[in-house]
């Protein structure tokens, strides 16, 4: 077995993505059978010694069929409509299905916006800590009914993701309806299945789809989550939800994703991955090269333009001359105040303004 496999196999803390065509289907909404089969995997993780999160999509899914709709709405309020509906059904549900176990649920609703904003990053991380403590099951979904961008992004592979850094967990295992990762559609011909990935290496070649009627996530969004997860230092397994017996029990089953040997820091990774960017400084050719290249701190003399409005402390994107981003960072001025630095050597700046814009400890190159 692989060191990536046994990380799996034996971590004490785990968050497991329950993809929609796992749970609902276009007939009939939820499948209780099935929902209480992953029950039952769960529960035998958690009666071994682990701590699970659930991240349980399917609130769509589960409301179309009680409003009459055939197939997956495409229009927002619709979405929101259905997800309203759903969420109520979803939580009922994986409440009885546990109620089995003598196992209580709480249901915590998210957005990957969410992440973006520290009080509610934080409040979020206390709640998920203060239920597993109880020893309760954690049944985290995205709030699509109130979310607008993050309804679209579907799935919540990458709210998994997040939600694997934010409780420290020691595995993300992300089940759905593929076995694991191929290099093309298995379902459009010949395609050779991959059951390691250790490095980006390993995914040259692979051609990843969108999701199908159900959800909207697909194997992008899961490539994109186990990378993002893998960046935490969090390994990945991605396996069918009609395997989370074997998954969750010795990980024998699906696509291993290794972590990164260096784990960023818990801040860098909110930089990179969660916080929303509230504006963007685009730089000449000489700061491109000192902040992705030597890694140094961005100064004022490097940036062309400022873009948006912002505050000290927000984090912002950093933009090279060609347009493309480059960086990520913790900028240390309003953006008032660095319009008027924009261009100008530390040296004929104001006392106190000649620290850097951005310093090297609050970037990450992207």
């Amino acid at each position: 077995m692989s060191a990536a496999r046994q990380a799996i196999a034996s971590a004490r803390s785990v968050v497991v993505k329950i993809g929609s065509s796992a749970l609902t289907s276009l007939a009939g909404g939820l499948d209780t059978a099935r929902l209480d089969a992953l029950a039952d995997a769960v529960e035998g993780r958690m009666r071994a010694g682990s701590d699970l999160v659930v991240v349980s999509s399917g609130a769509i899914g589960a409301g179309m069929a009680p409003l009459g709709l055939s197939k997956r709405p495409k229009d927002l309020a619709t979405k929101q409509a259905a997800a309203s509906v759903g969420q109520l059904a979803l939580a009922h549900a994986w409440g009885t299905s546990f109620a089995r176990y003598d196992r209580v649920v709480g249901q915590v609703l998210l957005s990957a916006g969410d992440f973006g904003r520290r009080e509610p990053h934080r409040n979020a991380q206390r709640t998920l800590d203060r239920l597993r403590s109880l020893h309760a099951i954690a049944v985290v979904n995205e709030n699509d009914t109130v979310a607008t961008e993050e309804i679209r992004f579907g799935d919540n592979d990458r709210l998994a993701a997040l939600v694997a850094h934010l409780v420290g967990a020691d595995a993300l295992i992300l089940l759905s309806d593929v076995d694991g990762l191929y290099d093309g559609d298995p379902r459009k011909g010949a395609a050779t299945f991959i059951p390691e990935v250790r490095s980006s290496a390993d995914l040259d070649g692979v051609i990843a789809g969108s999701g199908g009627a159900l959800g909207t996530g697909g194997m992008a969004s899961k490539l994109s989550a186990a990378r993002l997860a893998a960046d935490a230092g969090v390994p990945v397994l991605l396996a069918a939800a009609s395997d989370a017996a074997a998954a969750l029990s010795g990980a024998t089953v699906g696509t291993a994703f290794a972590a990164r040997p260096v784990r960023l820091s818990a801040r860098k990774f909110w930089v990179r991955h969660a916080a929303d960017a509230r504006g963007a400084v685009h730089l000449d050719a000489g700061a491109v090269a000192a902040v992705a290249e030597r890694r140094h701190s961005l100064l004022a003399a490097g940036i062309t333009e400022v873009a948006g409005h912002f505050y000290g402390g927000d984090v912002i994107d950093l933009i090279a001359p060609d347009g493309v981003l480059i960086a990520r960072g913790v900028v240390a001025y309003d953006s008032d105040e660095l319009d008027t630095m924009k261009g100008r050597s530390t040296s004929d700046l104001p006392e106190g303004m000649q620290r850097p814009v951005v310093h090297a400890d609050d970037l990450v190159k992207l």
